[in-house]
């Protein structure tokens, strides 16, 4: 049975005795602004989101490196560098809004929050779906609804979607995913199975025009049932 969870109104702002804001700063500064990332709006998100407070706290140190890192149920808080691609490729903006596929930490919802207008986000492991609202509940995300369901379903009541970005490799887009994007609407995910590409598909009037950058490896997007991939 999917629960959707819908979160209280407000978005934190930094706290001038933060102790980890000059990590965040030197992690955007010197492991994704030179690696391509332009967008201003996606770097200050950067900057912002706490990382740290979506990690267990024996982990809490690692929380700027530019590496997954582990958060439980076998699953992991995705590589910095990566949550800031995927979410410049989204291309959002303020009112957009937005359907992410596996809520793993909230850290990538959180990061979608602070450039878009409205995230939805779909977590199959239930304990992930319910720790991750309510950090995001703590931090004051409110424009963050967290459903725990099969991704592969996509949030179809909610739809359309401006953007959707899938945290885990399909060996082909979902069907429903993309009959959930708006017209004009990009989803961004990586796609294949022992090789994968990140893959941008933008719905156009004629159906949708694909877009490849570059190799990624992510464990499979699983249709219910257990799943096992990189957060």
């Amino acid at each position: 049975m999917l629960a959707a969870l819908a979160l209280a109104c407000a978005r934190p702002a930094a706290t001038a005795d933060d102790p980890f804001s000059s990590a965040r700063a030197r992690m955007v500064s010197e492991t994704i602004a030179p690696r391509g990332v332009k967008d201003a709006r996606v770097l200050a998100a950067m900057r912002k989101v706490p990382r740290h407070e979506f990690l267990p706290a024996d982990v809490r140190a690692r929380a700027y490196d530019d590496a997954p890192v582990p958060i439980g149920h076998g699953q992991t808080a995705s590589q910095p560098y990566m949550v800031a691609v995927m979410t410049e490729l989204a291309e959002l903006g303020p009112r957009s809004r937005v359907l992410e596929i596996g809520t793993g930490s909230g850290y990538q919802a959180a990061v979608l929050a602070e450039v878009a207008g409205e995230v939805y986000s779909i977590e199959l492991l239930e304990p992930l779906a319910t720790s991750a609202r309510r950090t995001l509940e703590r931090l004051g995300y409110g424009r963050v609804h967290v459903r725990h369901g099969d991704g592969y379903r996509g949030w179809p009541e909610a739809a359309p979607f401006d953007a959707i970005v899938v945290t885990a490799a399909p060996p082909a887009v979902p069907k429903a995913l993309l009959e959930q994007l708006a017209p004009g609407g990009r989803l961004v995910a990586p796609i294949g199975r022992d090789e994968q590409e990140l893959e941008v598909h933008r719905r156009t009037p004629q159906g949708y025009e694909v877009r490849r950058f570059f190799p990624v490896t992510f464990v499979p997007l699983v249709p219910g049932g257990a799943e096992t991939r990189p957060r």
